[in-house]
């Protein structure tokens, strides 16, 4: 079994490349030539970028199968936005009442695992969760992370924030939630302040 690395198992100057590369500051190439100066090598900055990647199936919490909840993946009009919107939505299975809801905001890399499972985890703890793709009009969330990030730098940013205005009315909305959501983000910068704004 692939031992569980830990942040000290890198130096720092490989991890401030790192949030550089994942946060879209630099890239790929940009990472390998500055981690390739610290560790001593192309071959070396290559292994170290594998193993920080993230394992999906460490940080899951609430399984899709969970009886606990309903998950499901639905679609919702953006019509200011990109037309139509697909994500990932999980309710309390026990739930008789509407319940307050949360609107999940993924990073540049679209509607990963860990995202799902963050919705996952709201609805366990009795809250209506959704988590838009952002990725939708480029066919959705790609599989890997990588590929995600390339893709969400594609997209108009205004576009995007008309997507996720339209997934917080889509919830608000929604026959199962009381009308009133909160939200979540992961790593959307200044975009939160604007998307405050708008809804």
């Amino acid at each position: 079994m692939t031992r569980r690395r830990k942040a000290s198992d890198f130096p720092q100057e490989v991890l401030a490349l790192f949030d550089g590369y994942v946060h879209g500051h630099i890239q790929r190439r940009d990472f390998l030539e500055g981690a390739g100066k610290v560790l001593g090598g192309g071959a070396a900055a290559a292994a170290v970028l594998e193993a920080l990647r993230p394992n999906y199936a460490w940080a899951r919490q609430v399984a899709t199968d969970d009886v606990r909840i309903r998950q499901e993946y639905v679609t919702y009009l953006s019509p200011d936005g990109s037309g139509t919107m697909r994500g990932y939505m999980a309710v309390p299975a026990g739930a008789t009442e509407p319940e307050p809801a949360v609107l999940v905001i993924h990073e540049n890399r679209g509607l990963n695992p860990y995202i799902e499972d963050v919705v996952r985890r709201f609805a366990a703890a009795g809250f209506v969760a959704l988590g838009p793709d952002a990725l939708t009009p480029l066919g959705g969330y790609p599989g890997n992370d990588d590929e995600g990030r390339v893709m969400q730098r594609q997209l108009d940013r205004d576009v995007m924030m008309e997507d996720w205005v339209a997934a917080f009315r889509f919830l608000r909305d929604h026959e199962t939630t009381t009308g009133r959501v909160g939200a979540v983000g992961f790593c959307y910068g200044d975009g939160s302040d604007q998307a405050h704004n708008l809804m």
